[in-house]
C-alpha cells in the first residue's frame, strides 16, 4: 500500500542504499529515490519534494551534517535522518543541533527504520 511518502536515501555504499530501499519497499513505501553524493542529494531535493532524507554523514564529496541546513532551507518540512556507523555522542548531538530530526546507527534493522517512520508518521500503517 503506497502511502505517498517520498524518501531519498543518500549513501555512497550501494549495498546500504539497496538494503534500505528494500526495507522501505517492504514497509509499503513506494516513492524511494537514491543518491550517492552530496551534489546528487541537493540536486534531487531541488527537483522533487521529499518527506524524509536518510543521509549518511561520510560521503565522497563532504560531510552530510554540513548540508542539513541547506536541505531544510530547500524544504522546511523535510525530516532529515542521519545514518552513520559512527554513533558518537558528538556526532548525534551535532546532527540534531544542525537540524536533523533523527539518527540511525549502521548496521540498522528493518525494525529501526519502521520505528523512525512511525516517529514522523504515527498513523502510518506499516505492512
Amino acid at each position: 500500500m503506497d502511502q505517498q511518502i517520498s524518501i531519498l536515501i543518500v549513501d555512497d555504499v550501494g549495498t546500504v542504499r539497496s538494503f534500505l530501499h528494500q526495507t522501505l519497499m517492504h514497509l509499503g513505501i513506494e516513492h524511494v529515490k537514491e543518491a550517492s553524493t552530496i551534489r546528487q542529494c541537493i540536486s534531487a531535493c531541488e527537483e522533487q519534494h521529499f518527506d524524509i532524507v536518510f543521509l549518511d554523514i561520510e560521503l565522497p564529496d563532504g560531510d552530510g551534517k554540513e548540508i542539513i541546513a541547506q536541505l531544510n532551507e530547500i524544504n522546511p518540512d523535510l525530516n532529515v535522518v542521519m545514518v552513520s556507523a559512527h554513533s558518537t555522542v558528538e556526532n548525534v548531538k551535532d546532527a540534531i543541533e544542525l537540524g536533523a530530526k533523527g539518527f540511525v546507527v549502521k548496521p540498522f534493522s528493518p525494525k529501526k527504520i519502521a520505528a523512525m517512520l512511525k516517529k514522523f508518521y504515527p498513523d502510518l500503517e506499516i505492512s
